[in-house]
């Protein structure tokens, strides 16, 4: 078998493979064997026409159609042979088969550009930091406490810590009735923060029986096209309730977390942790996020599009099957599409230079260092490191392995600025 390799051109791989047919008799012997057991002739039963009679009748067709076969099976034996690392769907764009004589064909195929890679290491990004608020501890108290909040009649609406029933009619700016149905018995919780600025202002003083008017504009687009509708509202209030929170006693505080504090300080102190564990994560991760985005814009480059829509692809096919997990029934491709093809395209790119990082800086996981992961986990799980070897590979922790290693490296040598976020925030919305 002659194999040539040649140089890539833009990330595209091409390799030609002549074989003489001494080499593939074999194989083609293995495709008349398959095709006499389908093949029927006058005299002979299905499965046991001689070979040498179908040879006669149908040599060139059976021997065209292996030869398509045999080109797959060897292009594979070659890829292992030379270690070549096809990064999309293989195409064959040429294939000769002359038979008792050889076979020839090309193949192209993508592979993942070899990158002078620049600009990864002394950066200087920012690191939102968050400050906690009490506000927020109260929040959370109060999510805790919802279940056991009391709703008492009242006649007024003293303040945001209401809930009212209405009426809702629909007008146009001037506040005539635009004739349509109202929606009746609609419950709003005024401490809501997703409730209209203007009901809660508005409903503030009225009683039973009174109204009040509030207005918001809808934003939306179809396609590029952007849609801008007012929306007027009349409320009558049918019911006024005032939000009583309970008392936070000792007992109510193990119920409602489950003996995981035992009164109001404690339990205080853990939505503390909890919030401050949080905000440490999502600050870690947005500097991260901004140190890859930033060495992704330093080394840009045209990422191979068949790798491309293979990361794509696996984005939708993720997506699916999260749907199909939580019984999602209506799943919508074409959106899930639009939505992660940007970001496939950045995913693809980022493999690309994790890929090139790694070669250039020396960073290796090899099996020894798997096996020593395999037996931290089987001693916390009691599962065999053979059973957890096997899972591993089939689940290419390797290469999540590698990546963590290249991460600690950039976190090593790249600086983070940290910033106030409440700050930050202000600024960019000025």
């Amino acid at each position: 078998m002659e194999v040539v390799i040649k140089d890539p051109v833009n990330s595209v791989q091409e390799i030609e493979v002549t074989i003489p047919y001494t080499e593939i008799t074999v194989d083609i012997e293995n495709a008349y064997k398959e095709e006499s057991k389908r093949i029927e002739m006058p005299g002979f039963r299905k499965g046991k026409v001689p070979i040498s009679m179908i040879k006669k009748m149908y040599k060139e067709a059976i021997e065209y159609t292996a030869s398509e076969k045999i080109a797959q099976k060897k292009f594979w034996e070659v890829i292992d042979e030379y270690k070549l690392q096809p990064i999309s769907t293989p195409q064959l764009t040429d294939i000769d088969f002359v038979p008792d004589e050889k076979l020839f064909f090309k193949v192209n195929f993508e592979i993942k550009p070899k990158l002078e890679l620049k600009d990864y290491t002394n950066l200087e990004i920012e690191k939102p930091i968050f400050k906690l608020r009490q506000e927020e501890i109260d929040k959370e108290k109060e999510h805790l406490l919802k279940a056991h909040i009391q709703y008492n009649p009242a006649e007024v609406i003293e303040n945001k810590d209401f809930r009212i029933t209405v009426n809702l009619l629909r007008t146009d700016k001037d506040g005539v009735s635009m004739e349509q149905p109202p929606s009746e018995n609609i419950v709003i919780q005024l401490n809501d923060e997703k409730v209209n600025k203007d009901i809660v202002e508005n409903a503030i003083g009225k009683k039973v029986g009174e109204s009040f008017s509030f207005s918001f504009t809808d934003e939306h687009y179809h396609g590029e096209e952007k849609h801008v509708e007012e929306y007027h509202y009349v409320a009558e209030i049918t019911k006024i309730e005032k939000i009583e929170f309970p008392e936070l006693t000792d007992d109510l505080v193990k119920t409602v977390t489950k003996n995981k504090a035992n009164n109001a300080a404690e339990l205080e102190e853990q939505i503390k942790e909890n919030l401050s564990k949080f905000y440490t994560q999502q600050s870690e991760e947005i500097y991260i996020n901004s140190l890859l985005d930033k060495i992704v814009k330093n080394n840009d480059f045209e990422a191979p599009k068949g790798y491309v829509d293979m990361v794509h692809k696996r984005f939708i096919e993720m997506e699916r099957k999260n749907a199909a997990r939580y019984g999602n029934k209506n799943f919508d491709e074409k959106a899930v599409s639009e939505y992660y093809r940007p970001r496939s395209l950045w995913n693809a790119k980022w493999q690309i230079i994790l890929e090139n990082l790694s070669e250039k800086e020396n960073i290796k996981v090899d099996e020894s260092q798997l096996e020593e992961l395999a037996k931290v986990e089987s001693e916390k799980t009691g599962i065999s490191i053979d059973k957890l070897m096997n899972y591993y590979k089939e689940n290419n922790r390797i290469d999540a392995l590698l990546e963590e290693k290249v991460m600690d490296f950039l976190k090593s040598n790249n600086k983070p600025i940290e910033i106030d976020a409440e700050e930050k925030s202000k600024k960019d919305k000025e």
